[in-house]
């Protein structure tokens, strides 16, 4: 079986094979994957995978009503929770995505079309023979990270925000030889779970 050539892991290629490039419309799910793709900044994807289910006990699954309510304490308990990225700065972003979050939900109703709007609602298909061929960022995170940033959103940049639109399917980078680069693109729900 014909898979893209990063996920060298277990954990990578499980999580590979059953959501990267899966498209993602519950706000939960689109929610975890900004906050991890946000903490991921400065490291790699396979370190912030096997931190995951720390990440969603740490951060009671992800429910940003509660994370928005973070108080000093929680701040200190969540510095010193080894099974999660301890950086101050990652830890006040994620409070403050969480109220950014609930602003918008507020806004738009939920995060689900605020977010898809900036690919027009659809994945946008790409057909990318190599790694090599895969930018860094697109018009389009560009677009997502300038109107994110302006909403108060932080570790939002574009290429966190490529990286985040990869992972919950709004861009489909499968390359065109692995299993995955059919079946990844449809509008579909998923929870991220």
């Amino acid at each position: 079986m014909q898979r893209c050539a990063w996920p060298k892991t277990e954990l990578d290629i499980a999580y590979h094979d059953r959501e990267w490039g899966v498209p993602v419309h519950d706000d939960r799910g689109l929610f975890e994957f900004l906050i991890l793709e946000g903490a991921q900044a400065g490291l790699s994807w396979s370190t912030i995978l096997k931190k995951r289910e720390n990440y969603r006990r740490a951060l009671d699954d992800f429910d940003a009503r509660k994370i928005a309510c973070y108080d000093a304490g929680k701040v200190q308990a969540l510095l010193a929770d080894a099974g999660i990225v301890r950086n101050r700065l990652k830890i006040a972003a994620t409070i403050q995505n969480a109220q950014a979050f609930l602003a918008v939900q507020k806004e738009f109703g939920r995060l689900d079309p605020y977010l898809w709007q900036f690919v027009g609602g659809q994945p946008i298909q790409n057909r990318r023979k190599s790694l090599a061929e895969i930018p860094a960022r697109t018009p389009e995170s560009d677009a997502m990270s300038k109107d994110l940033r302006k909403r108060g959103f932080k570790f939002v940049g574009s290429t966190i925000c490529y990286a985040f639109m990869q992972a919950v399917g709004m861009v489909n980078d499968h390359t065109v030889d692995c299993f995955r680069h059919a079946p990844c693109g449809t509008r579909s729900s998923s929870s991220a779970r």
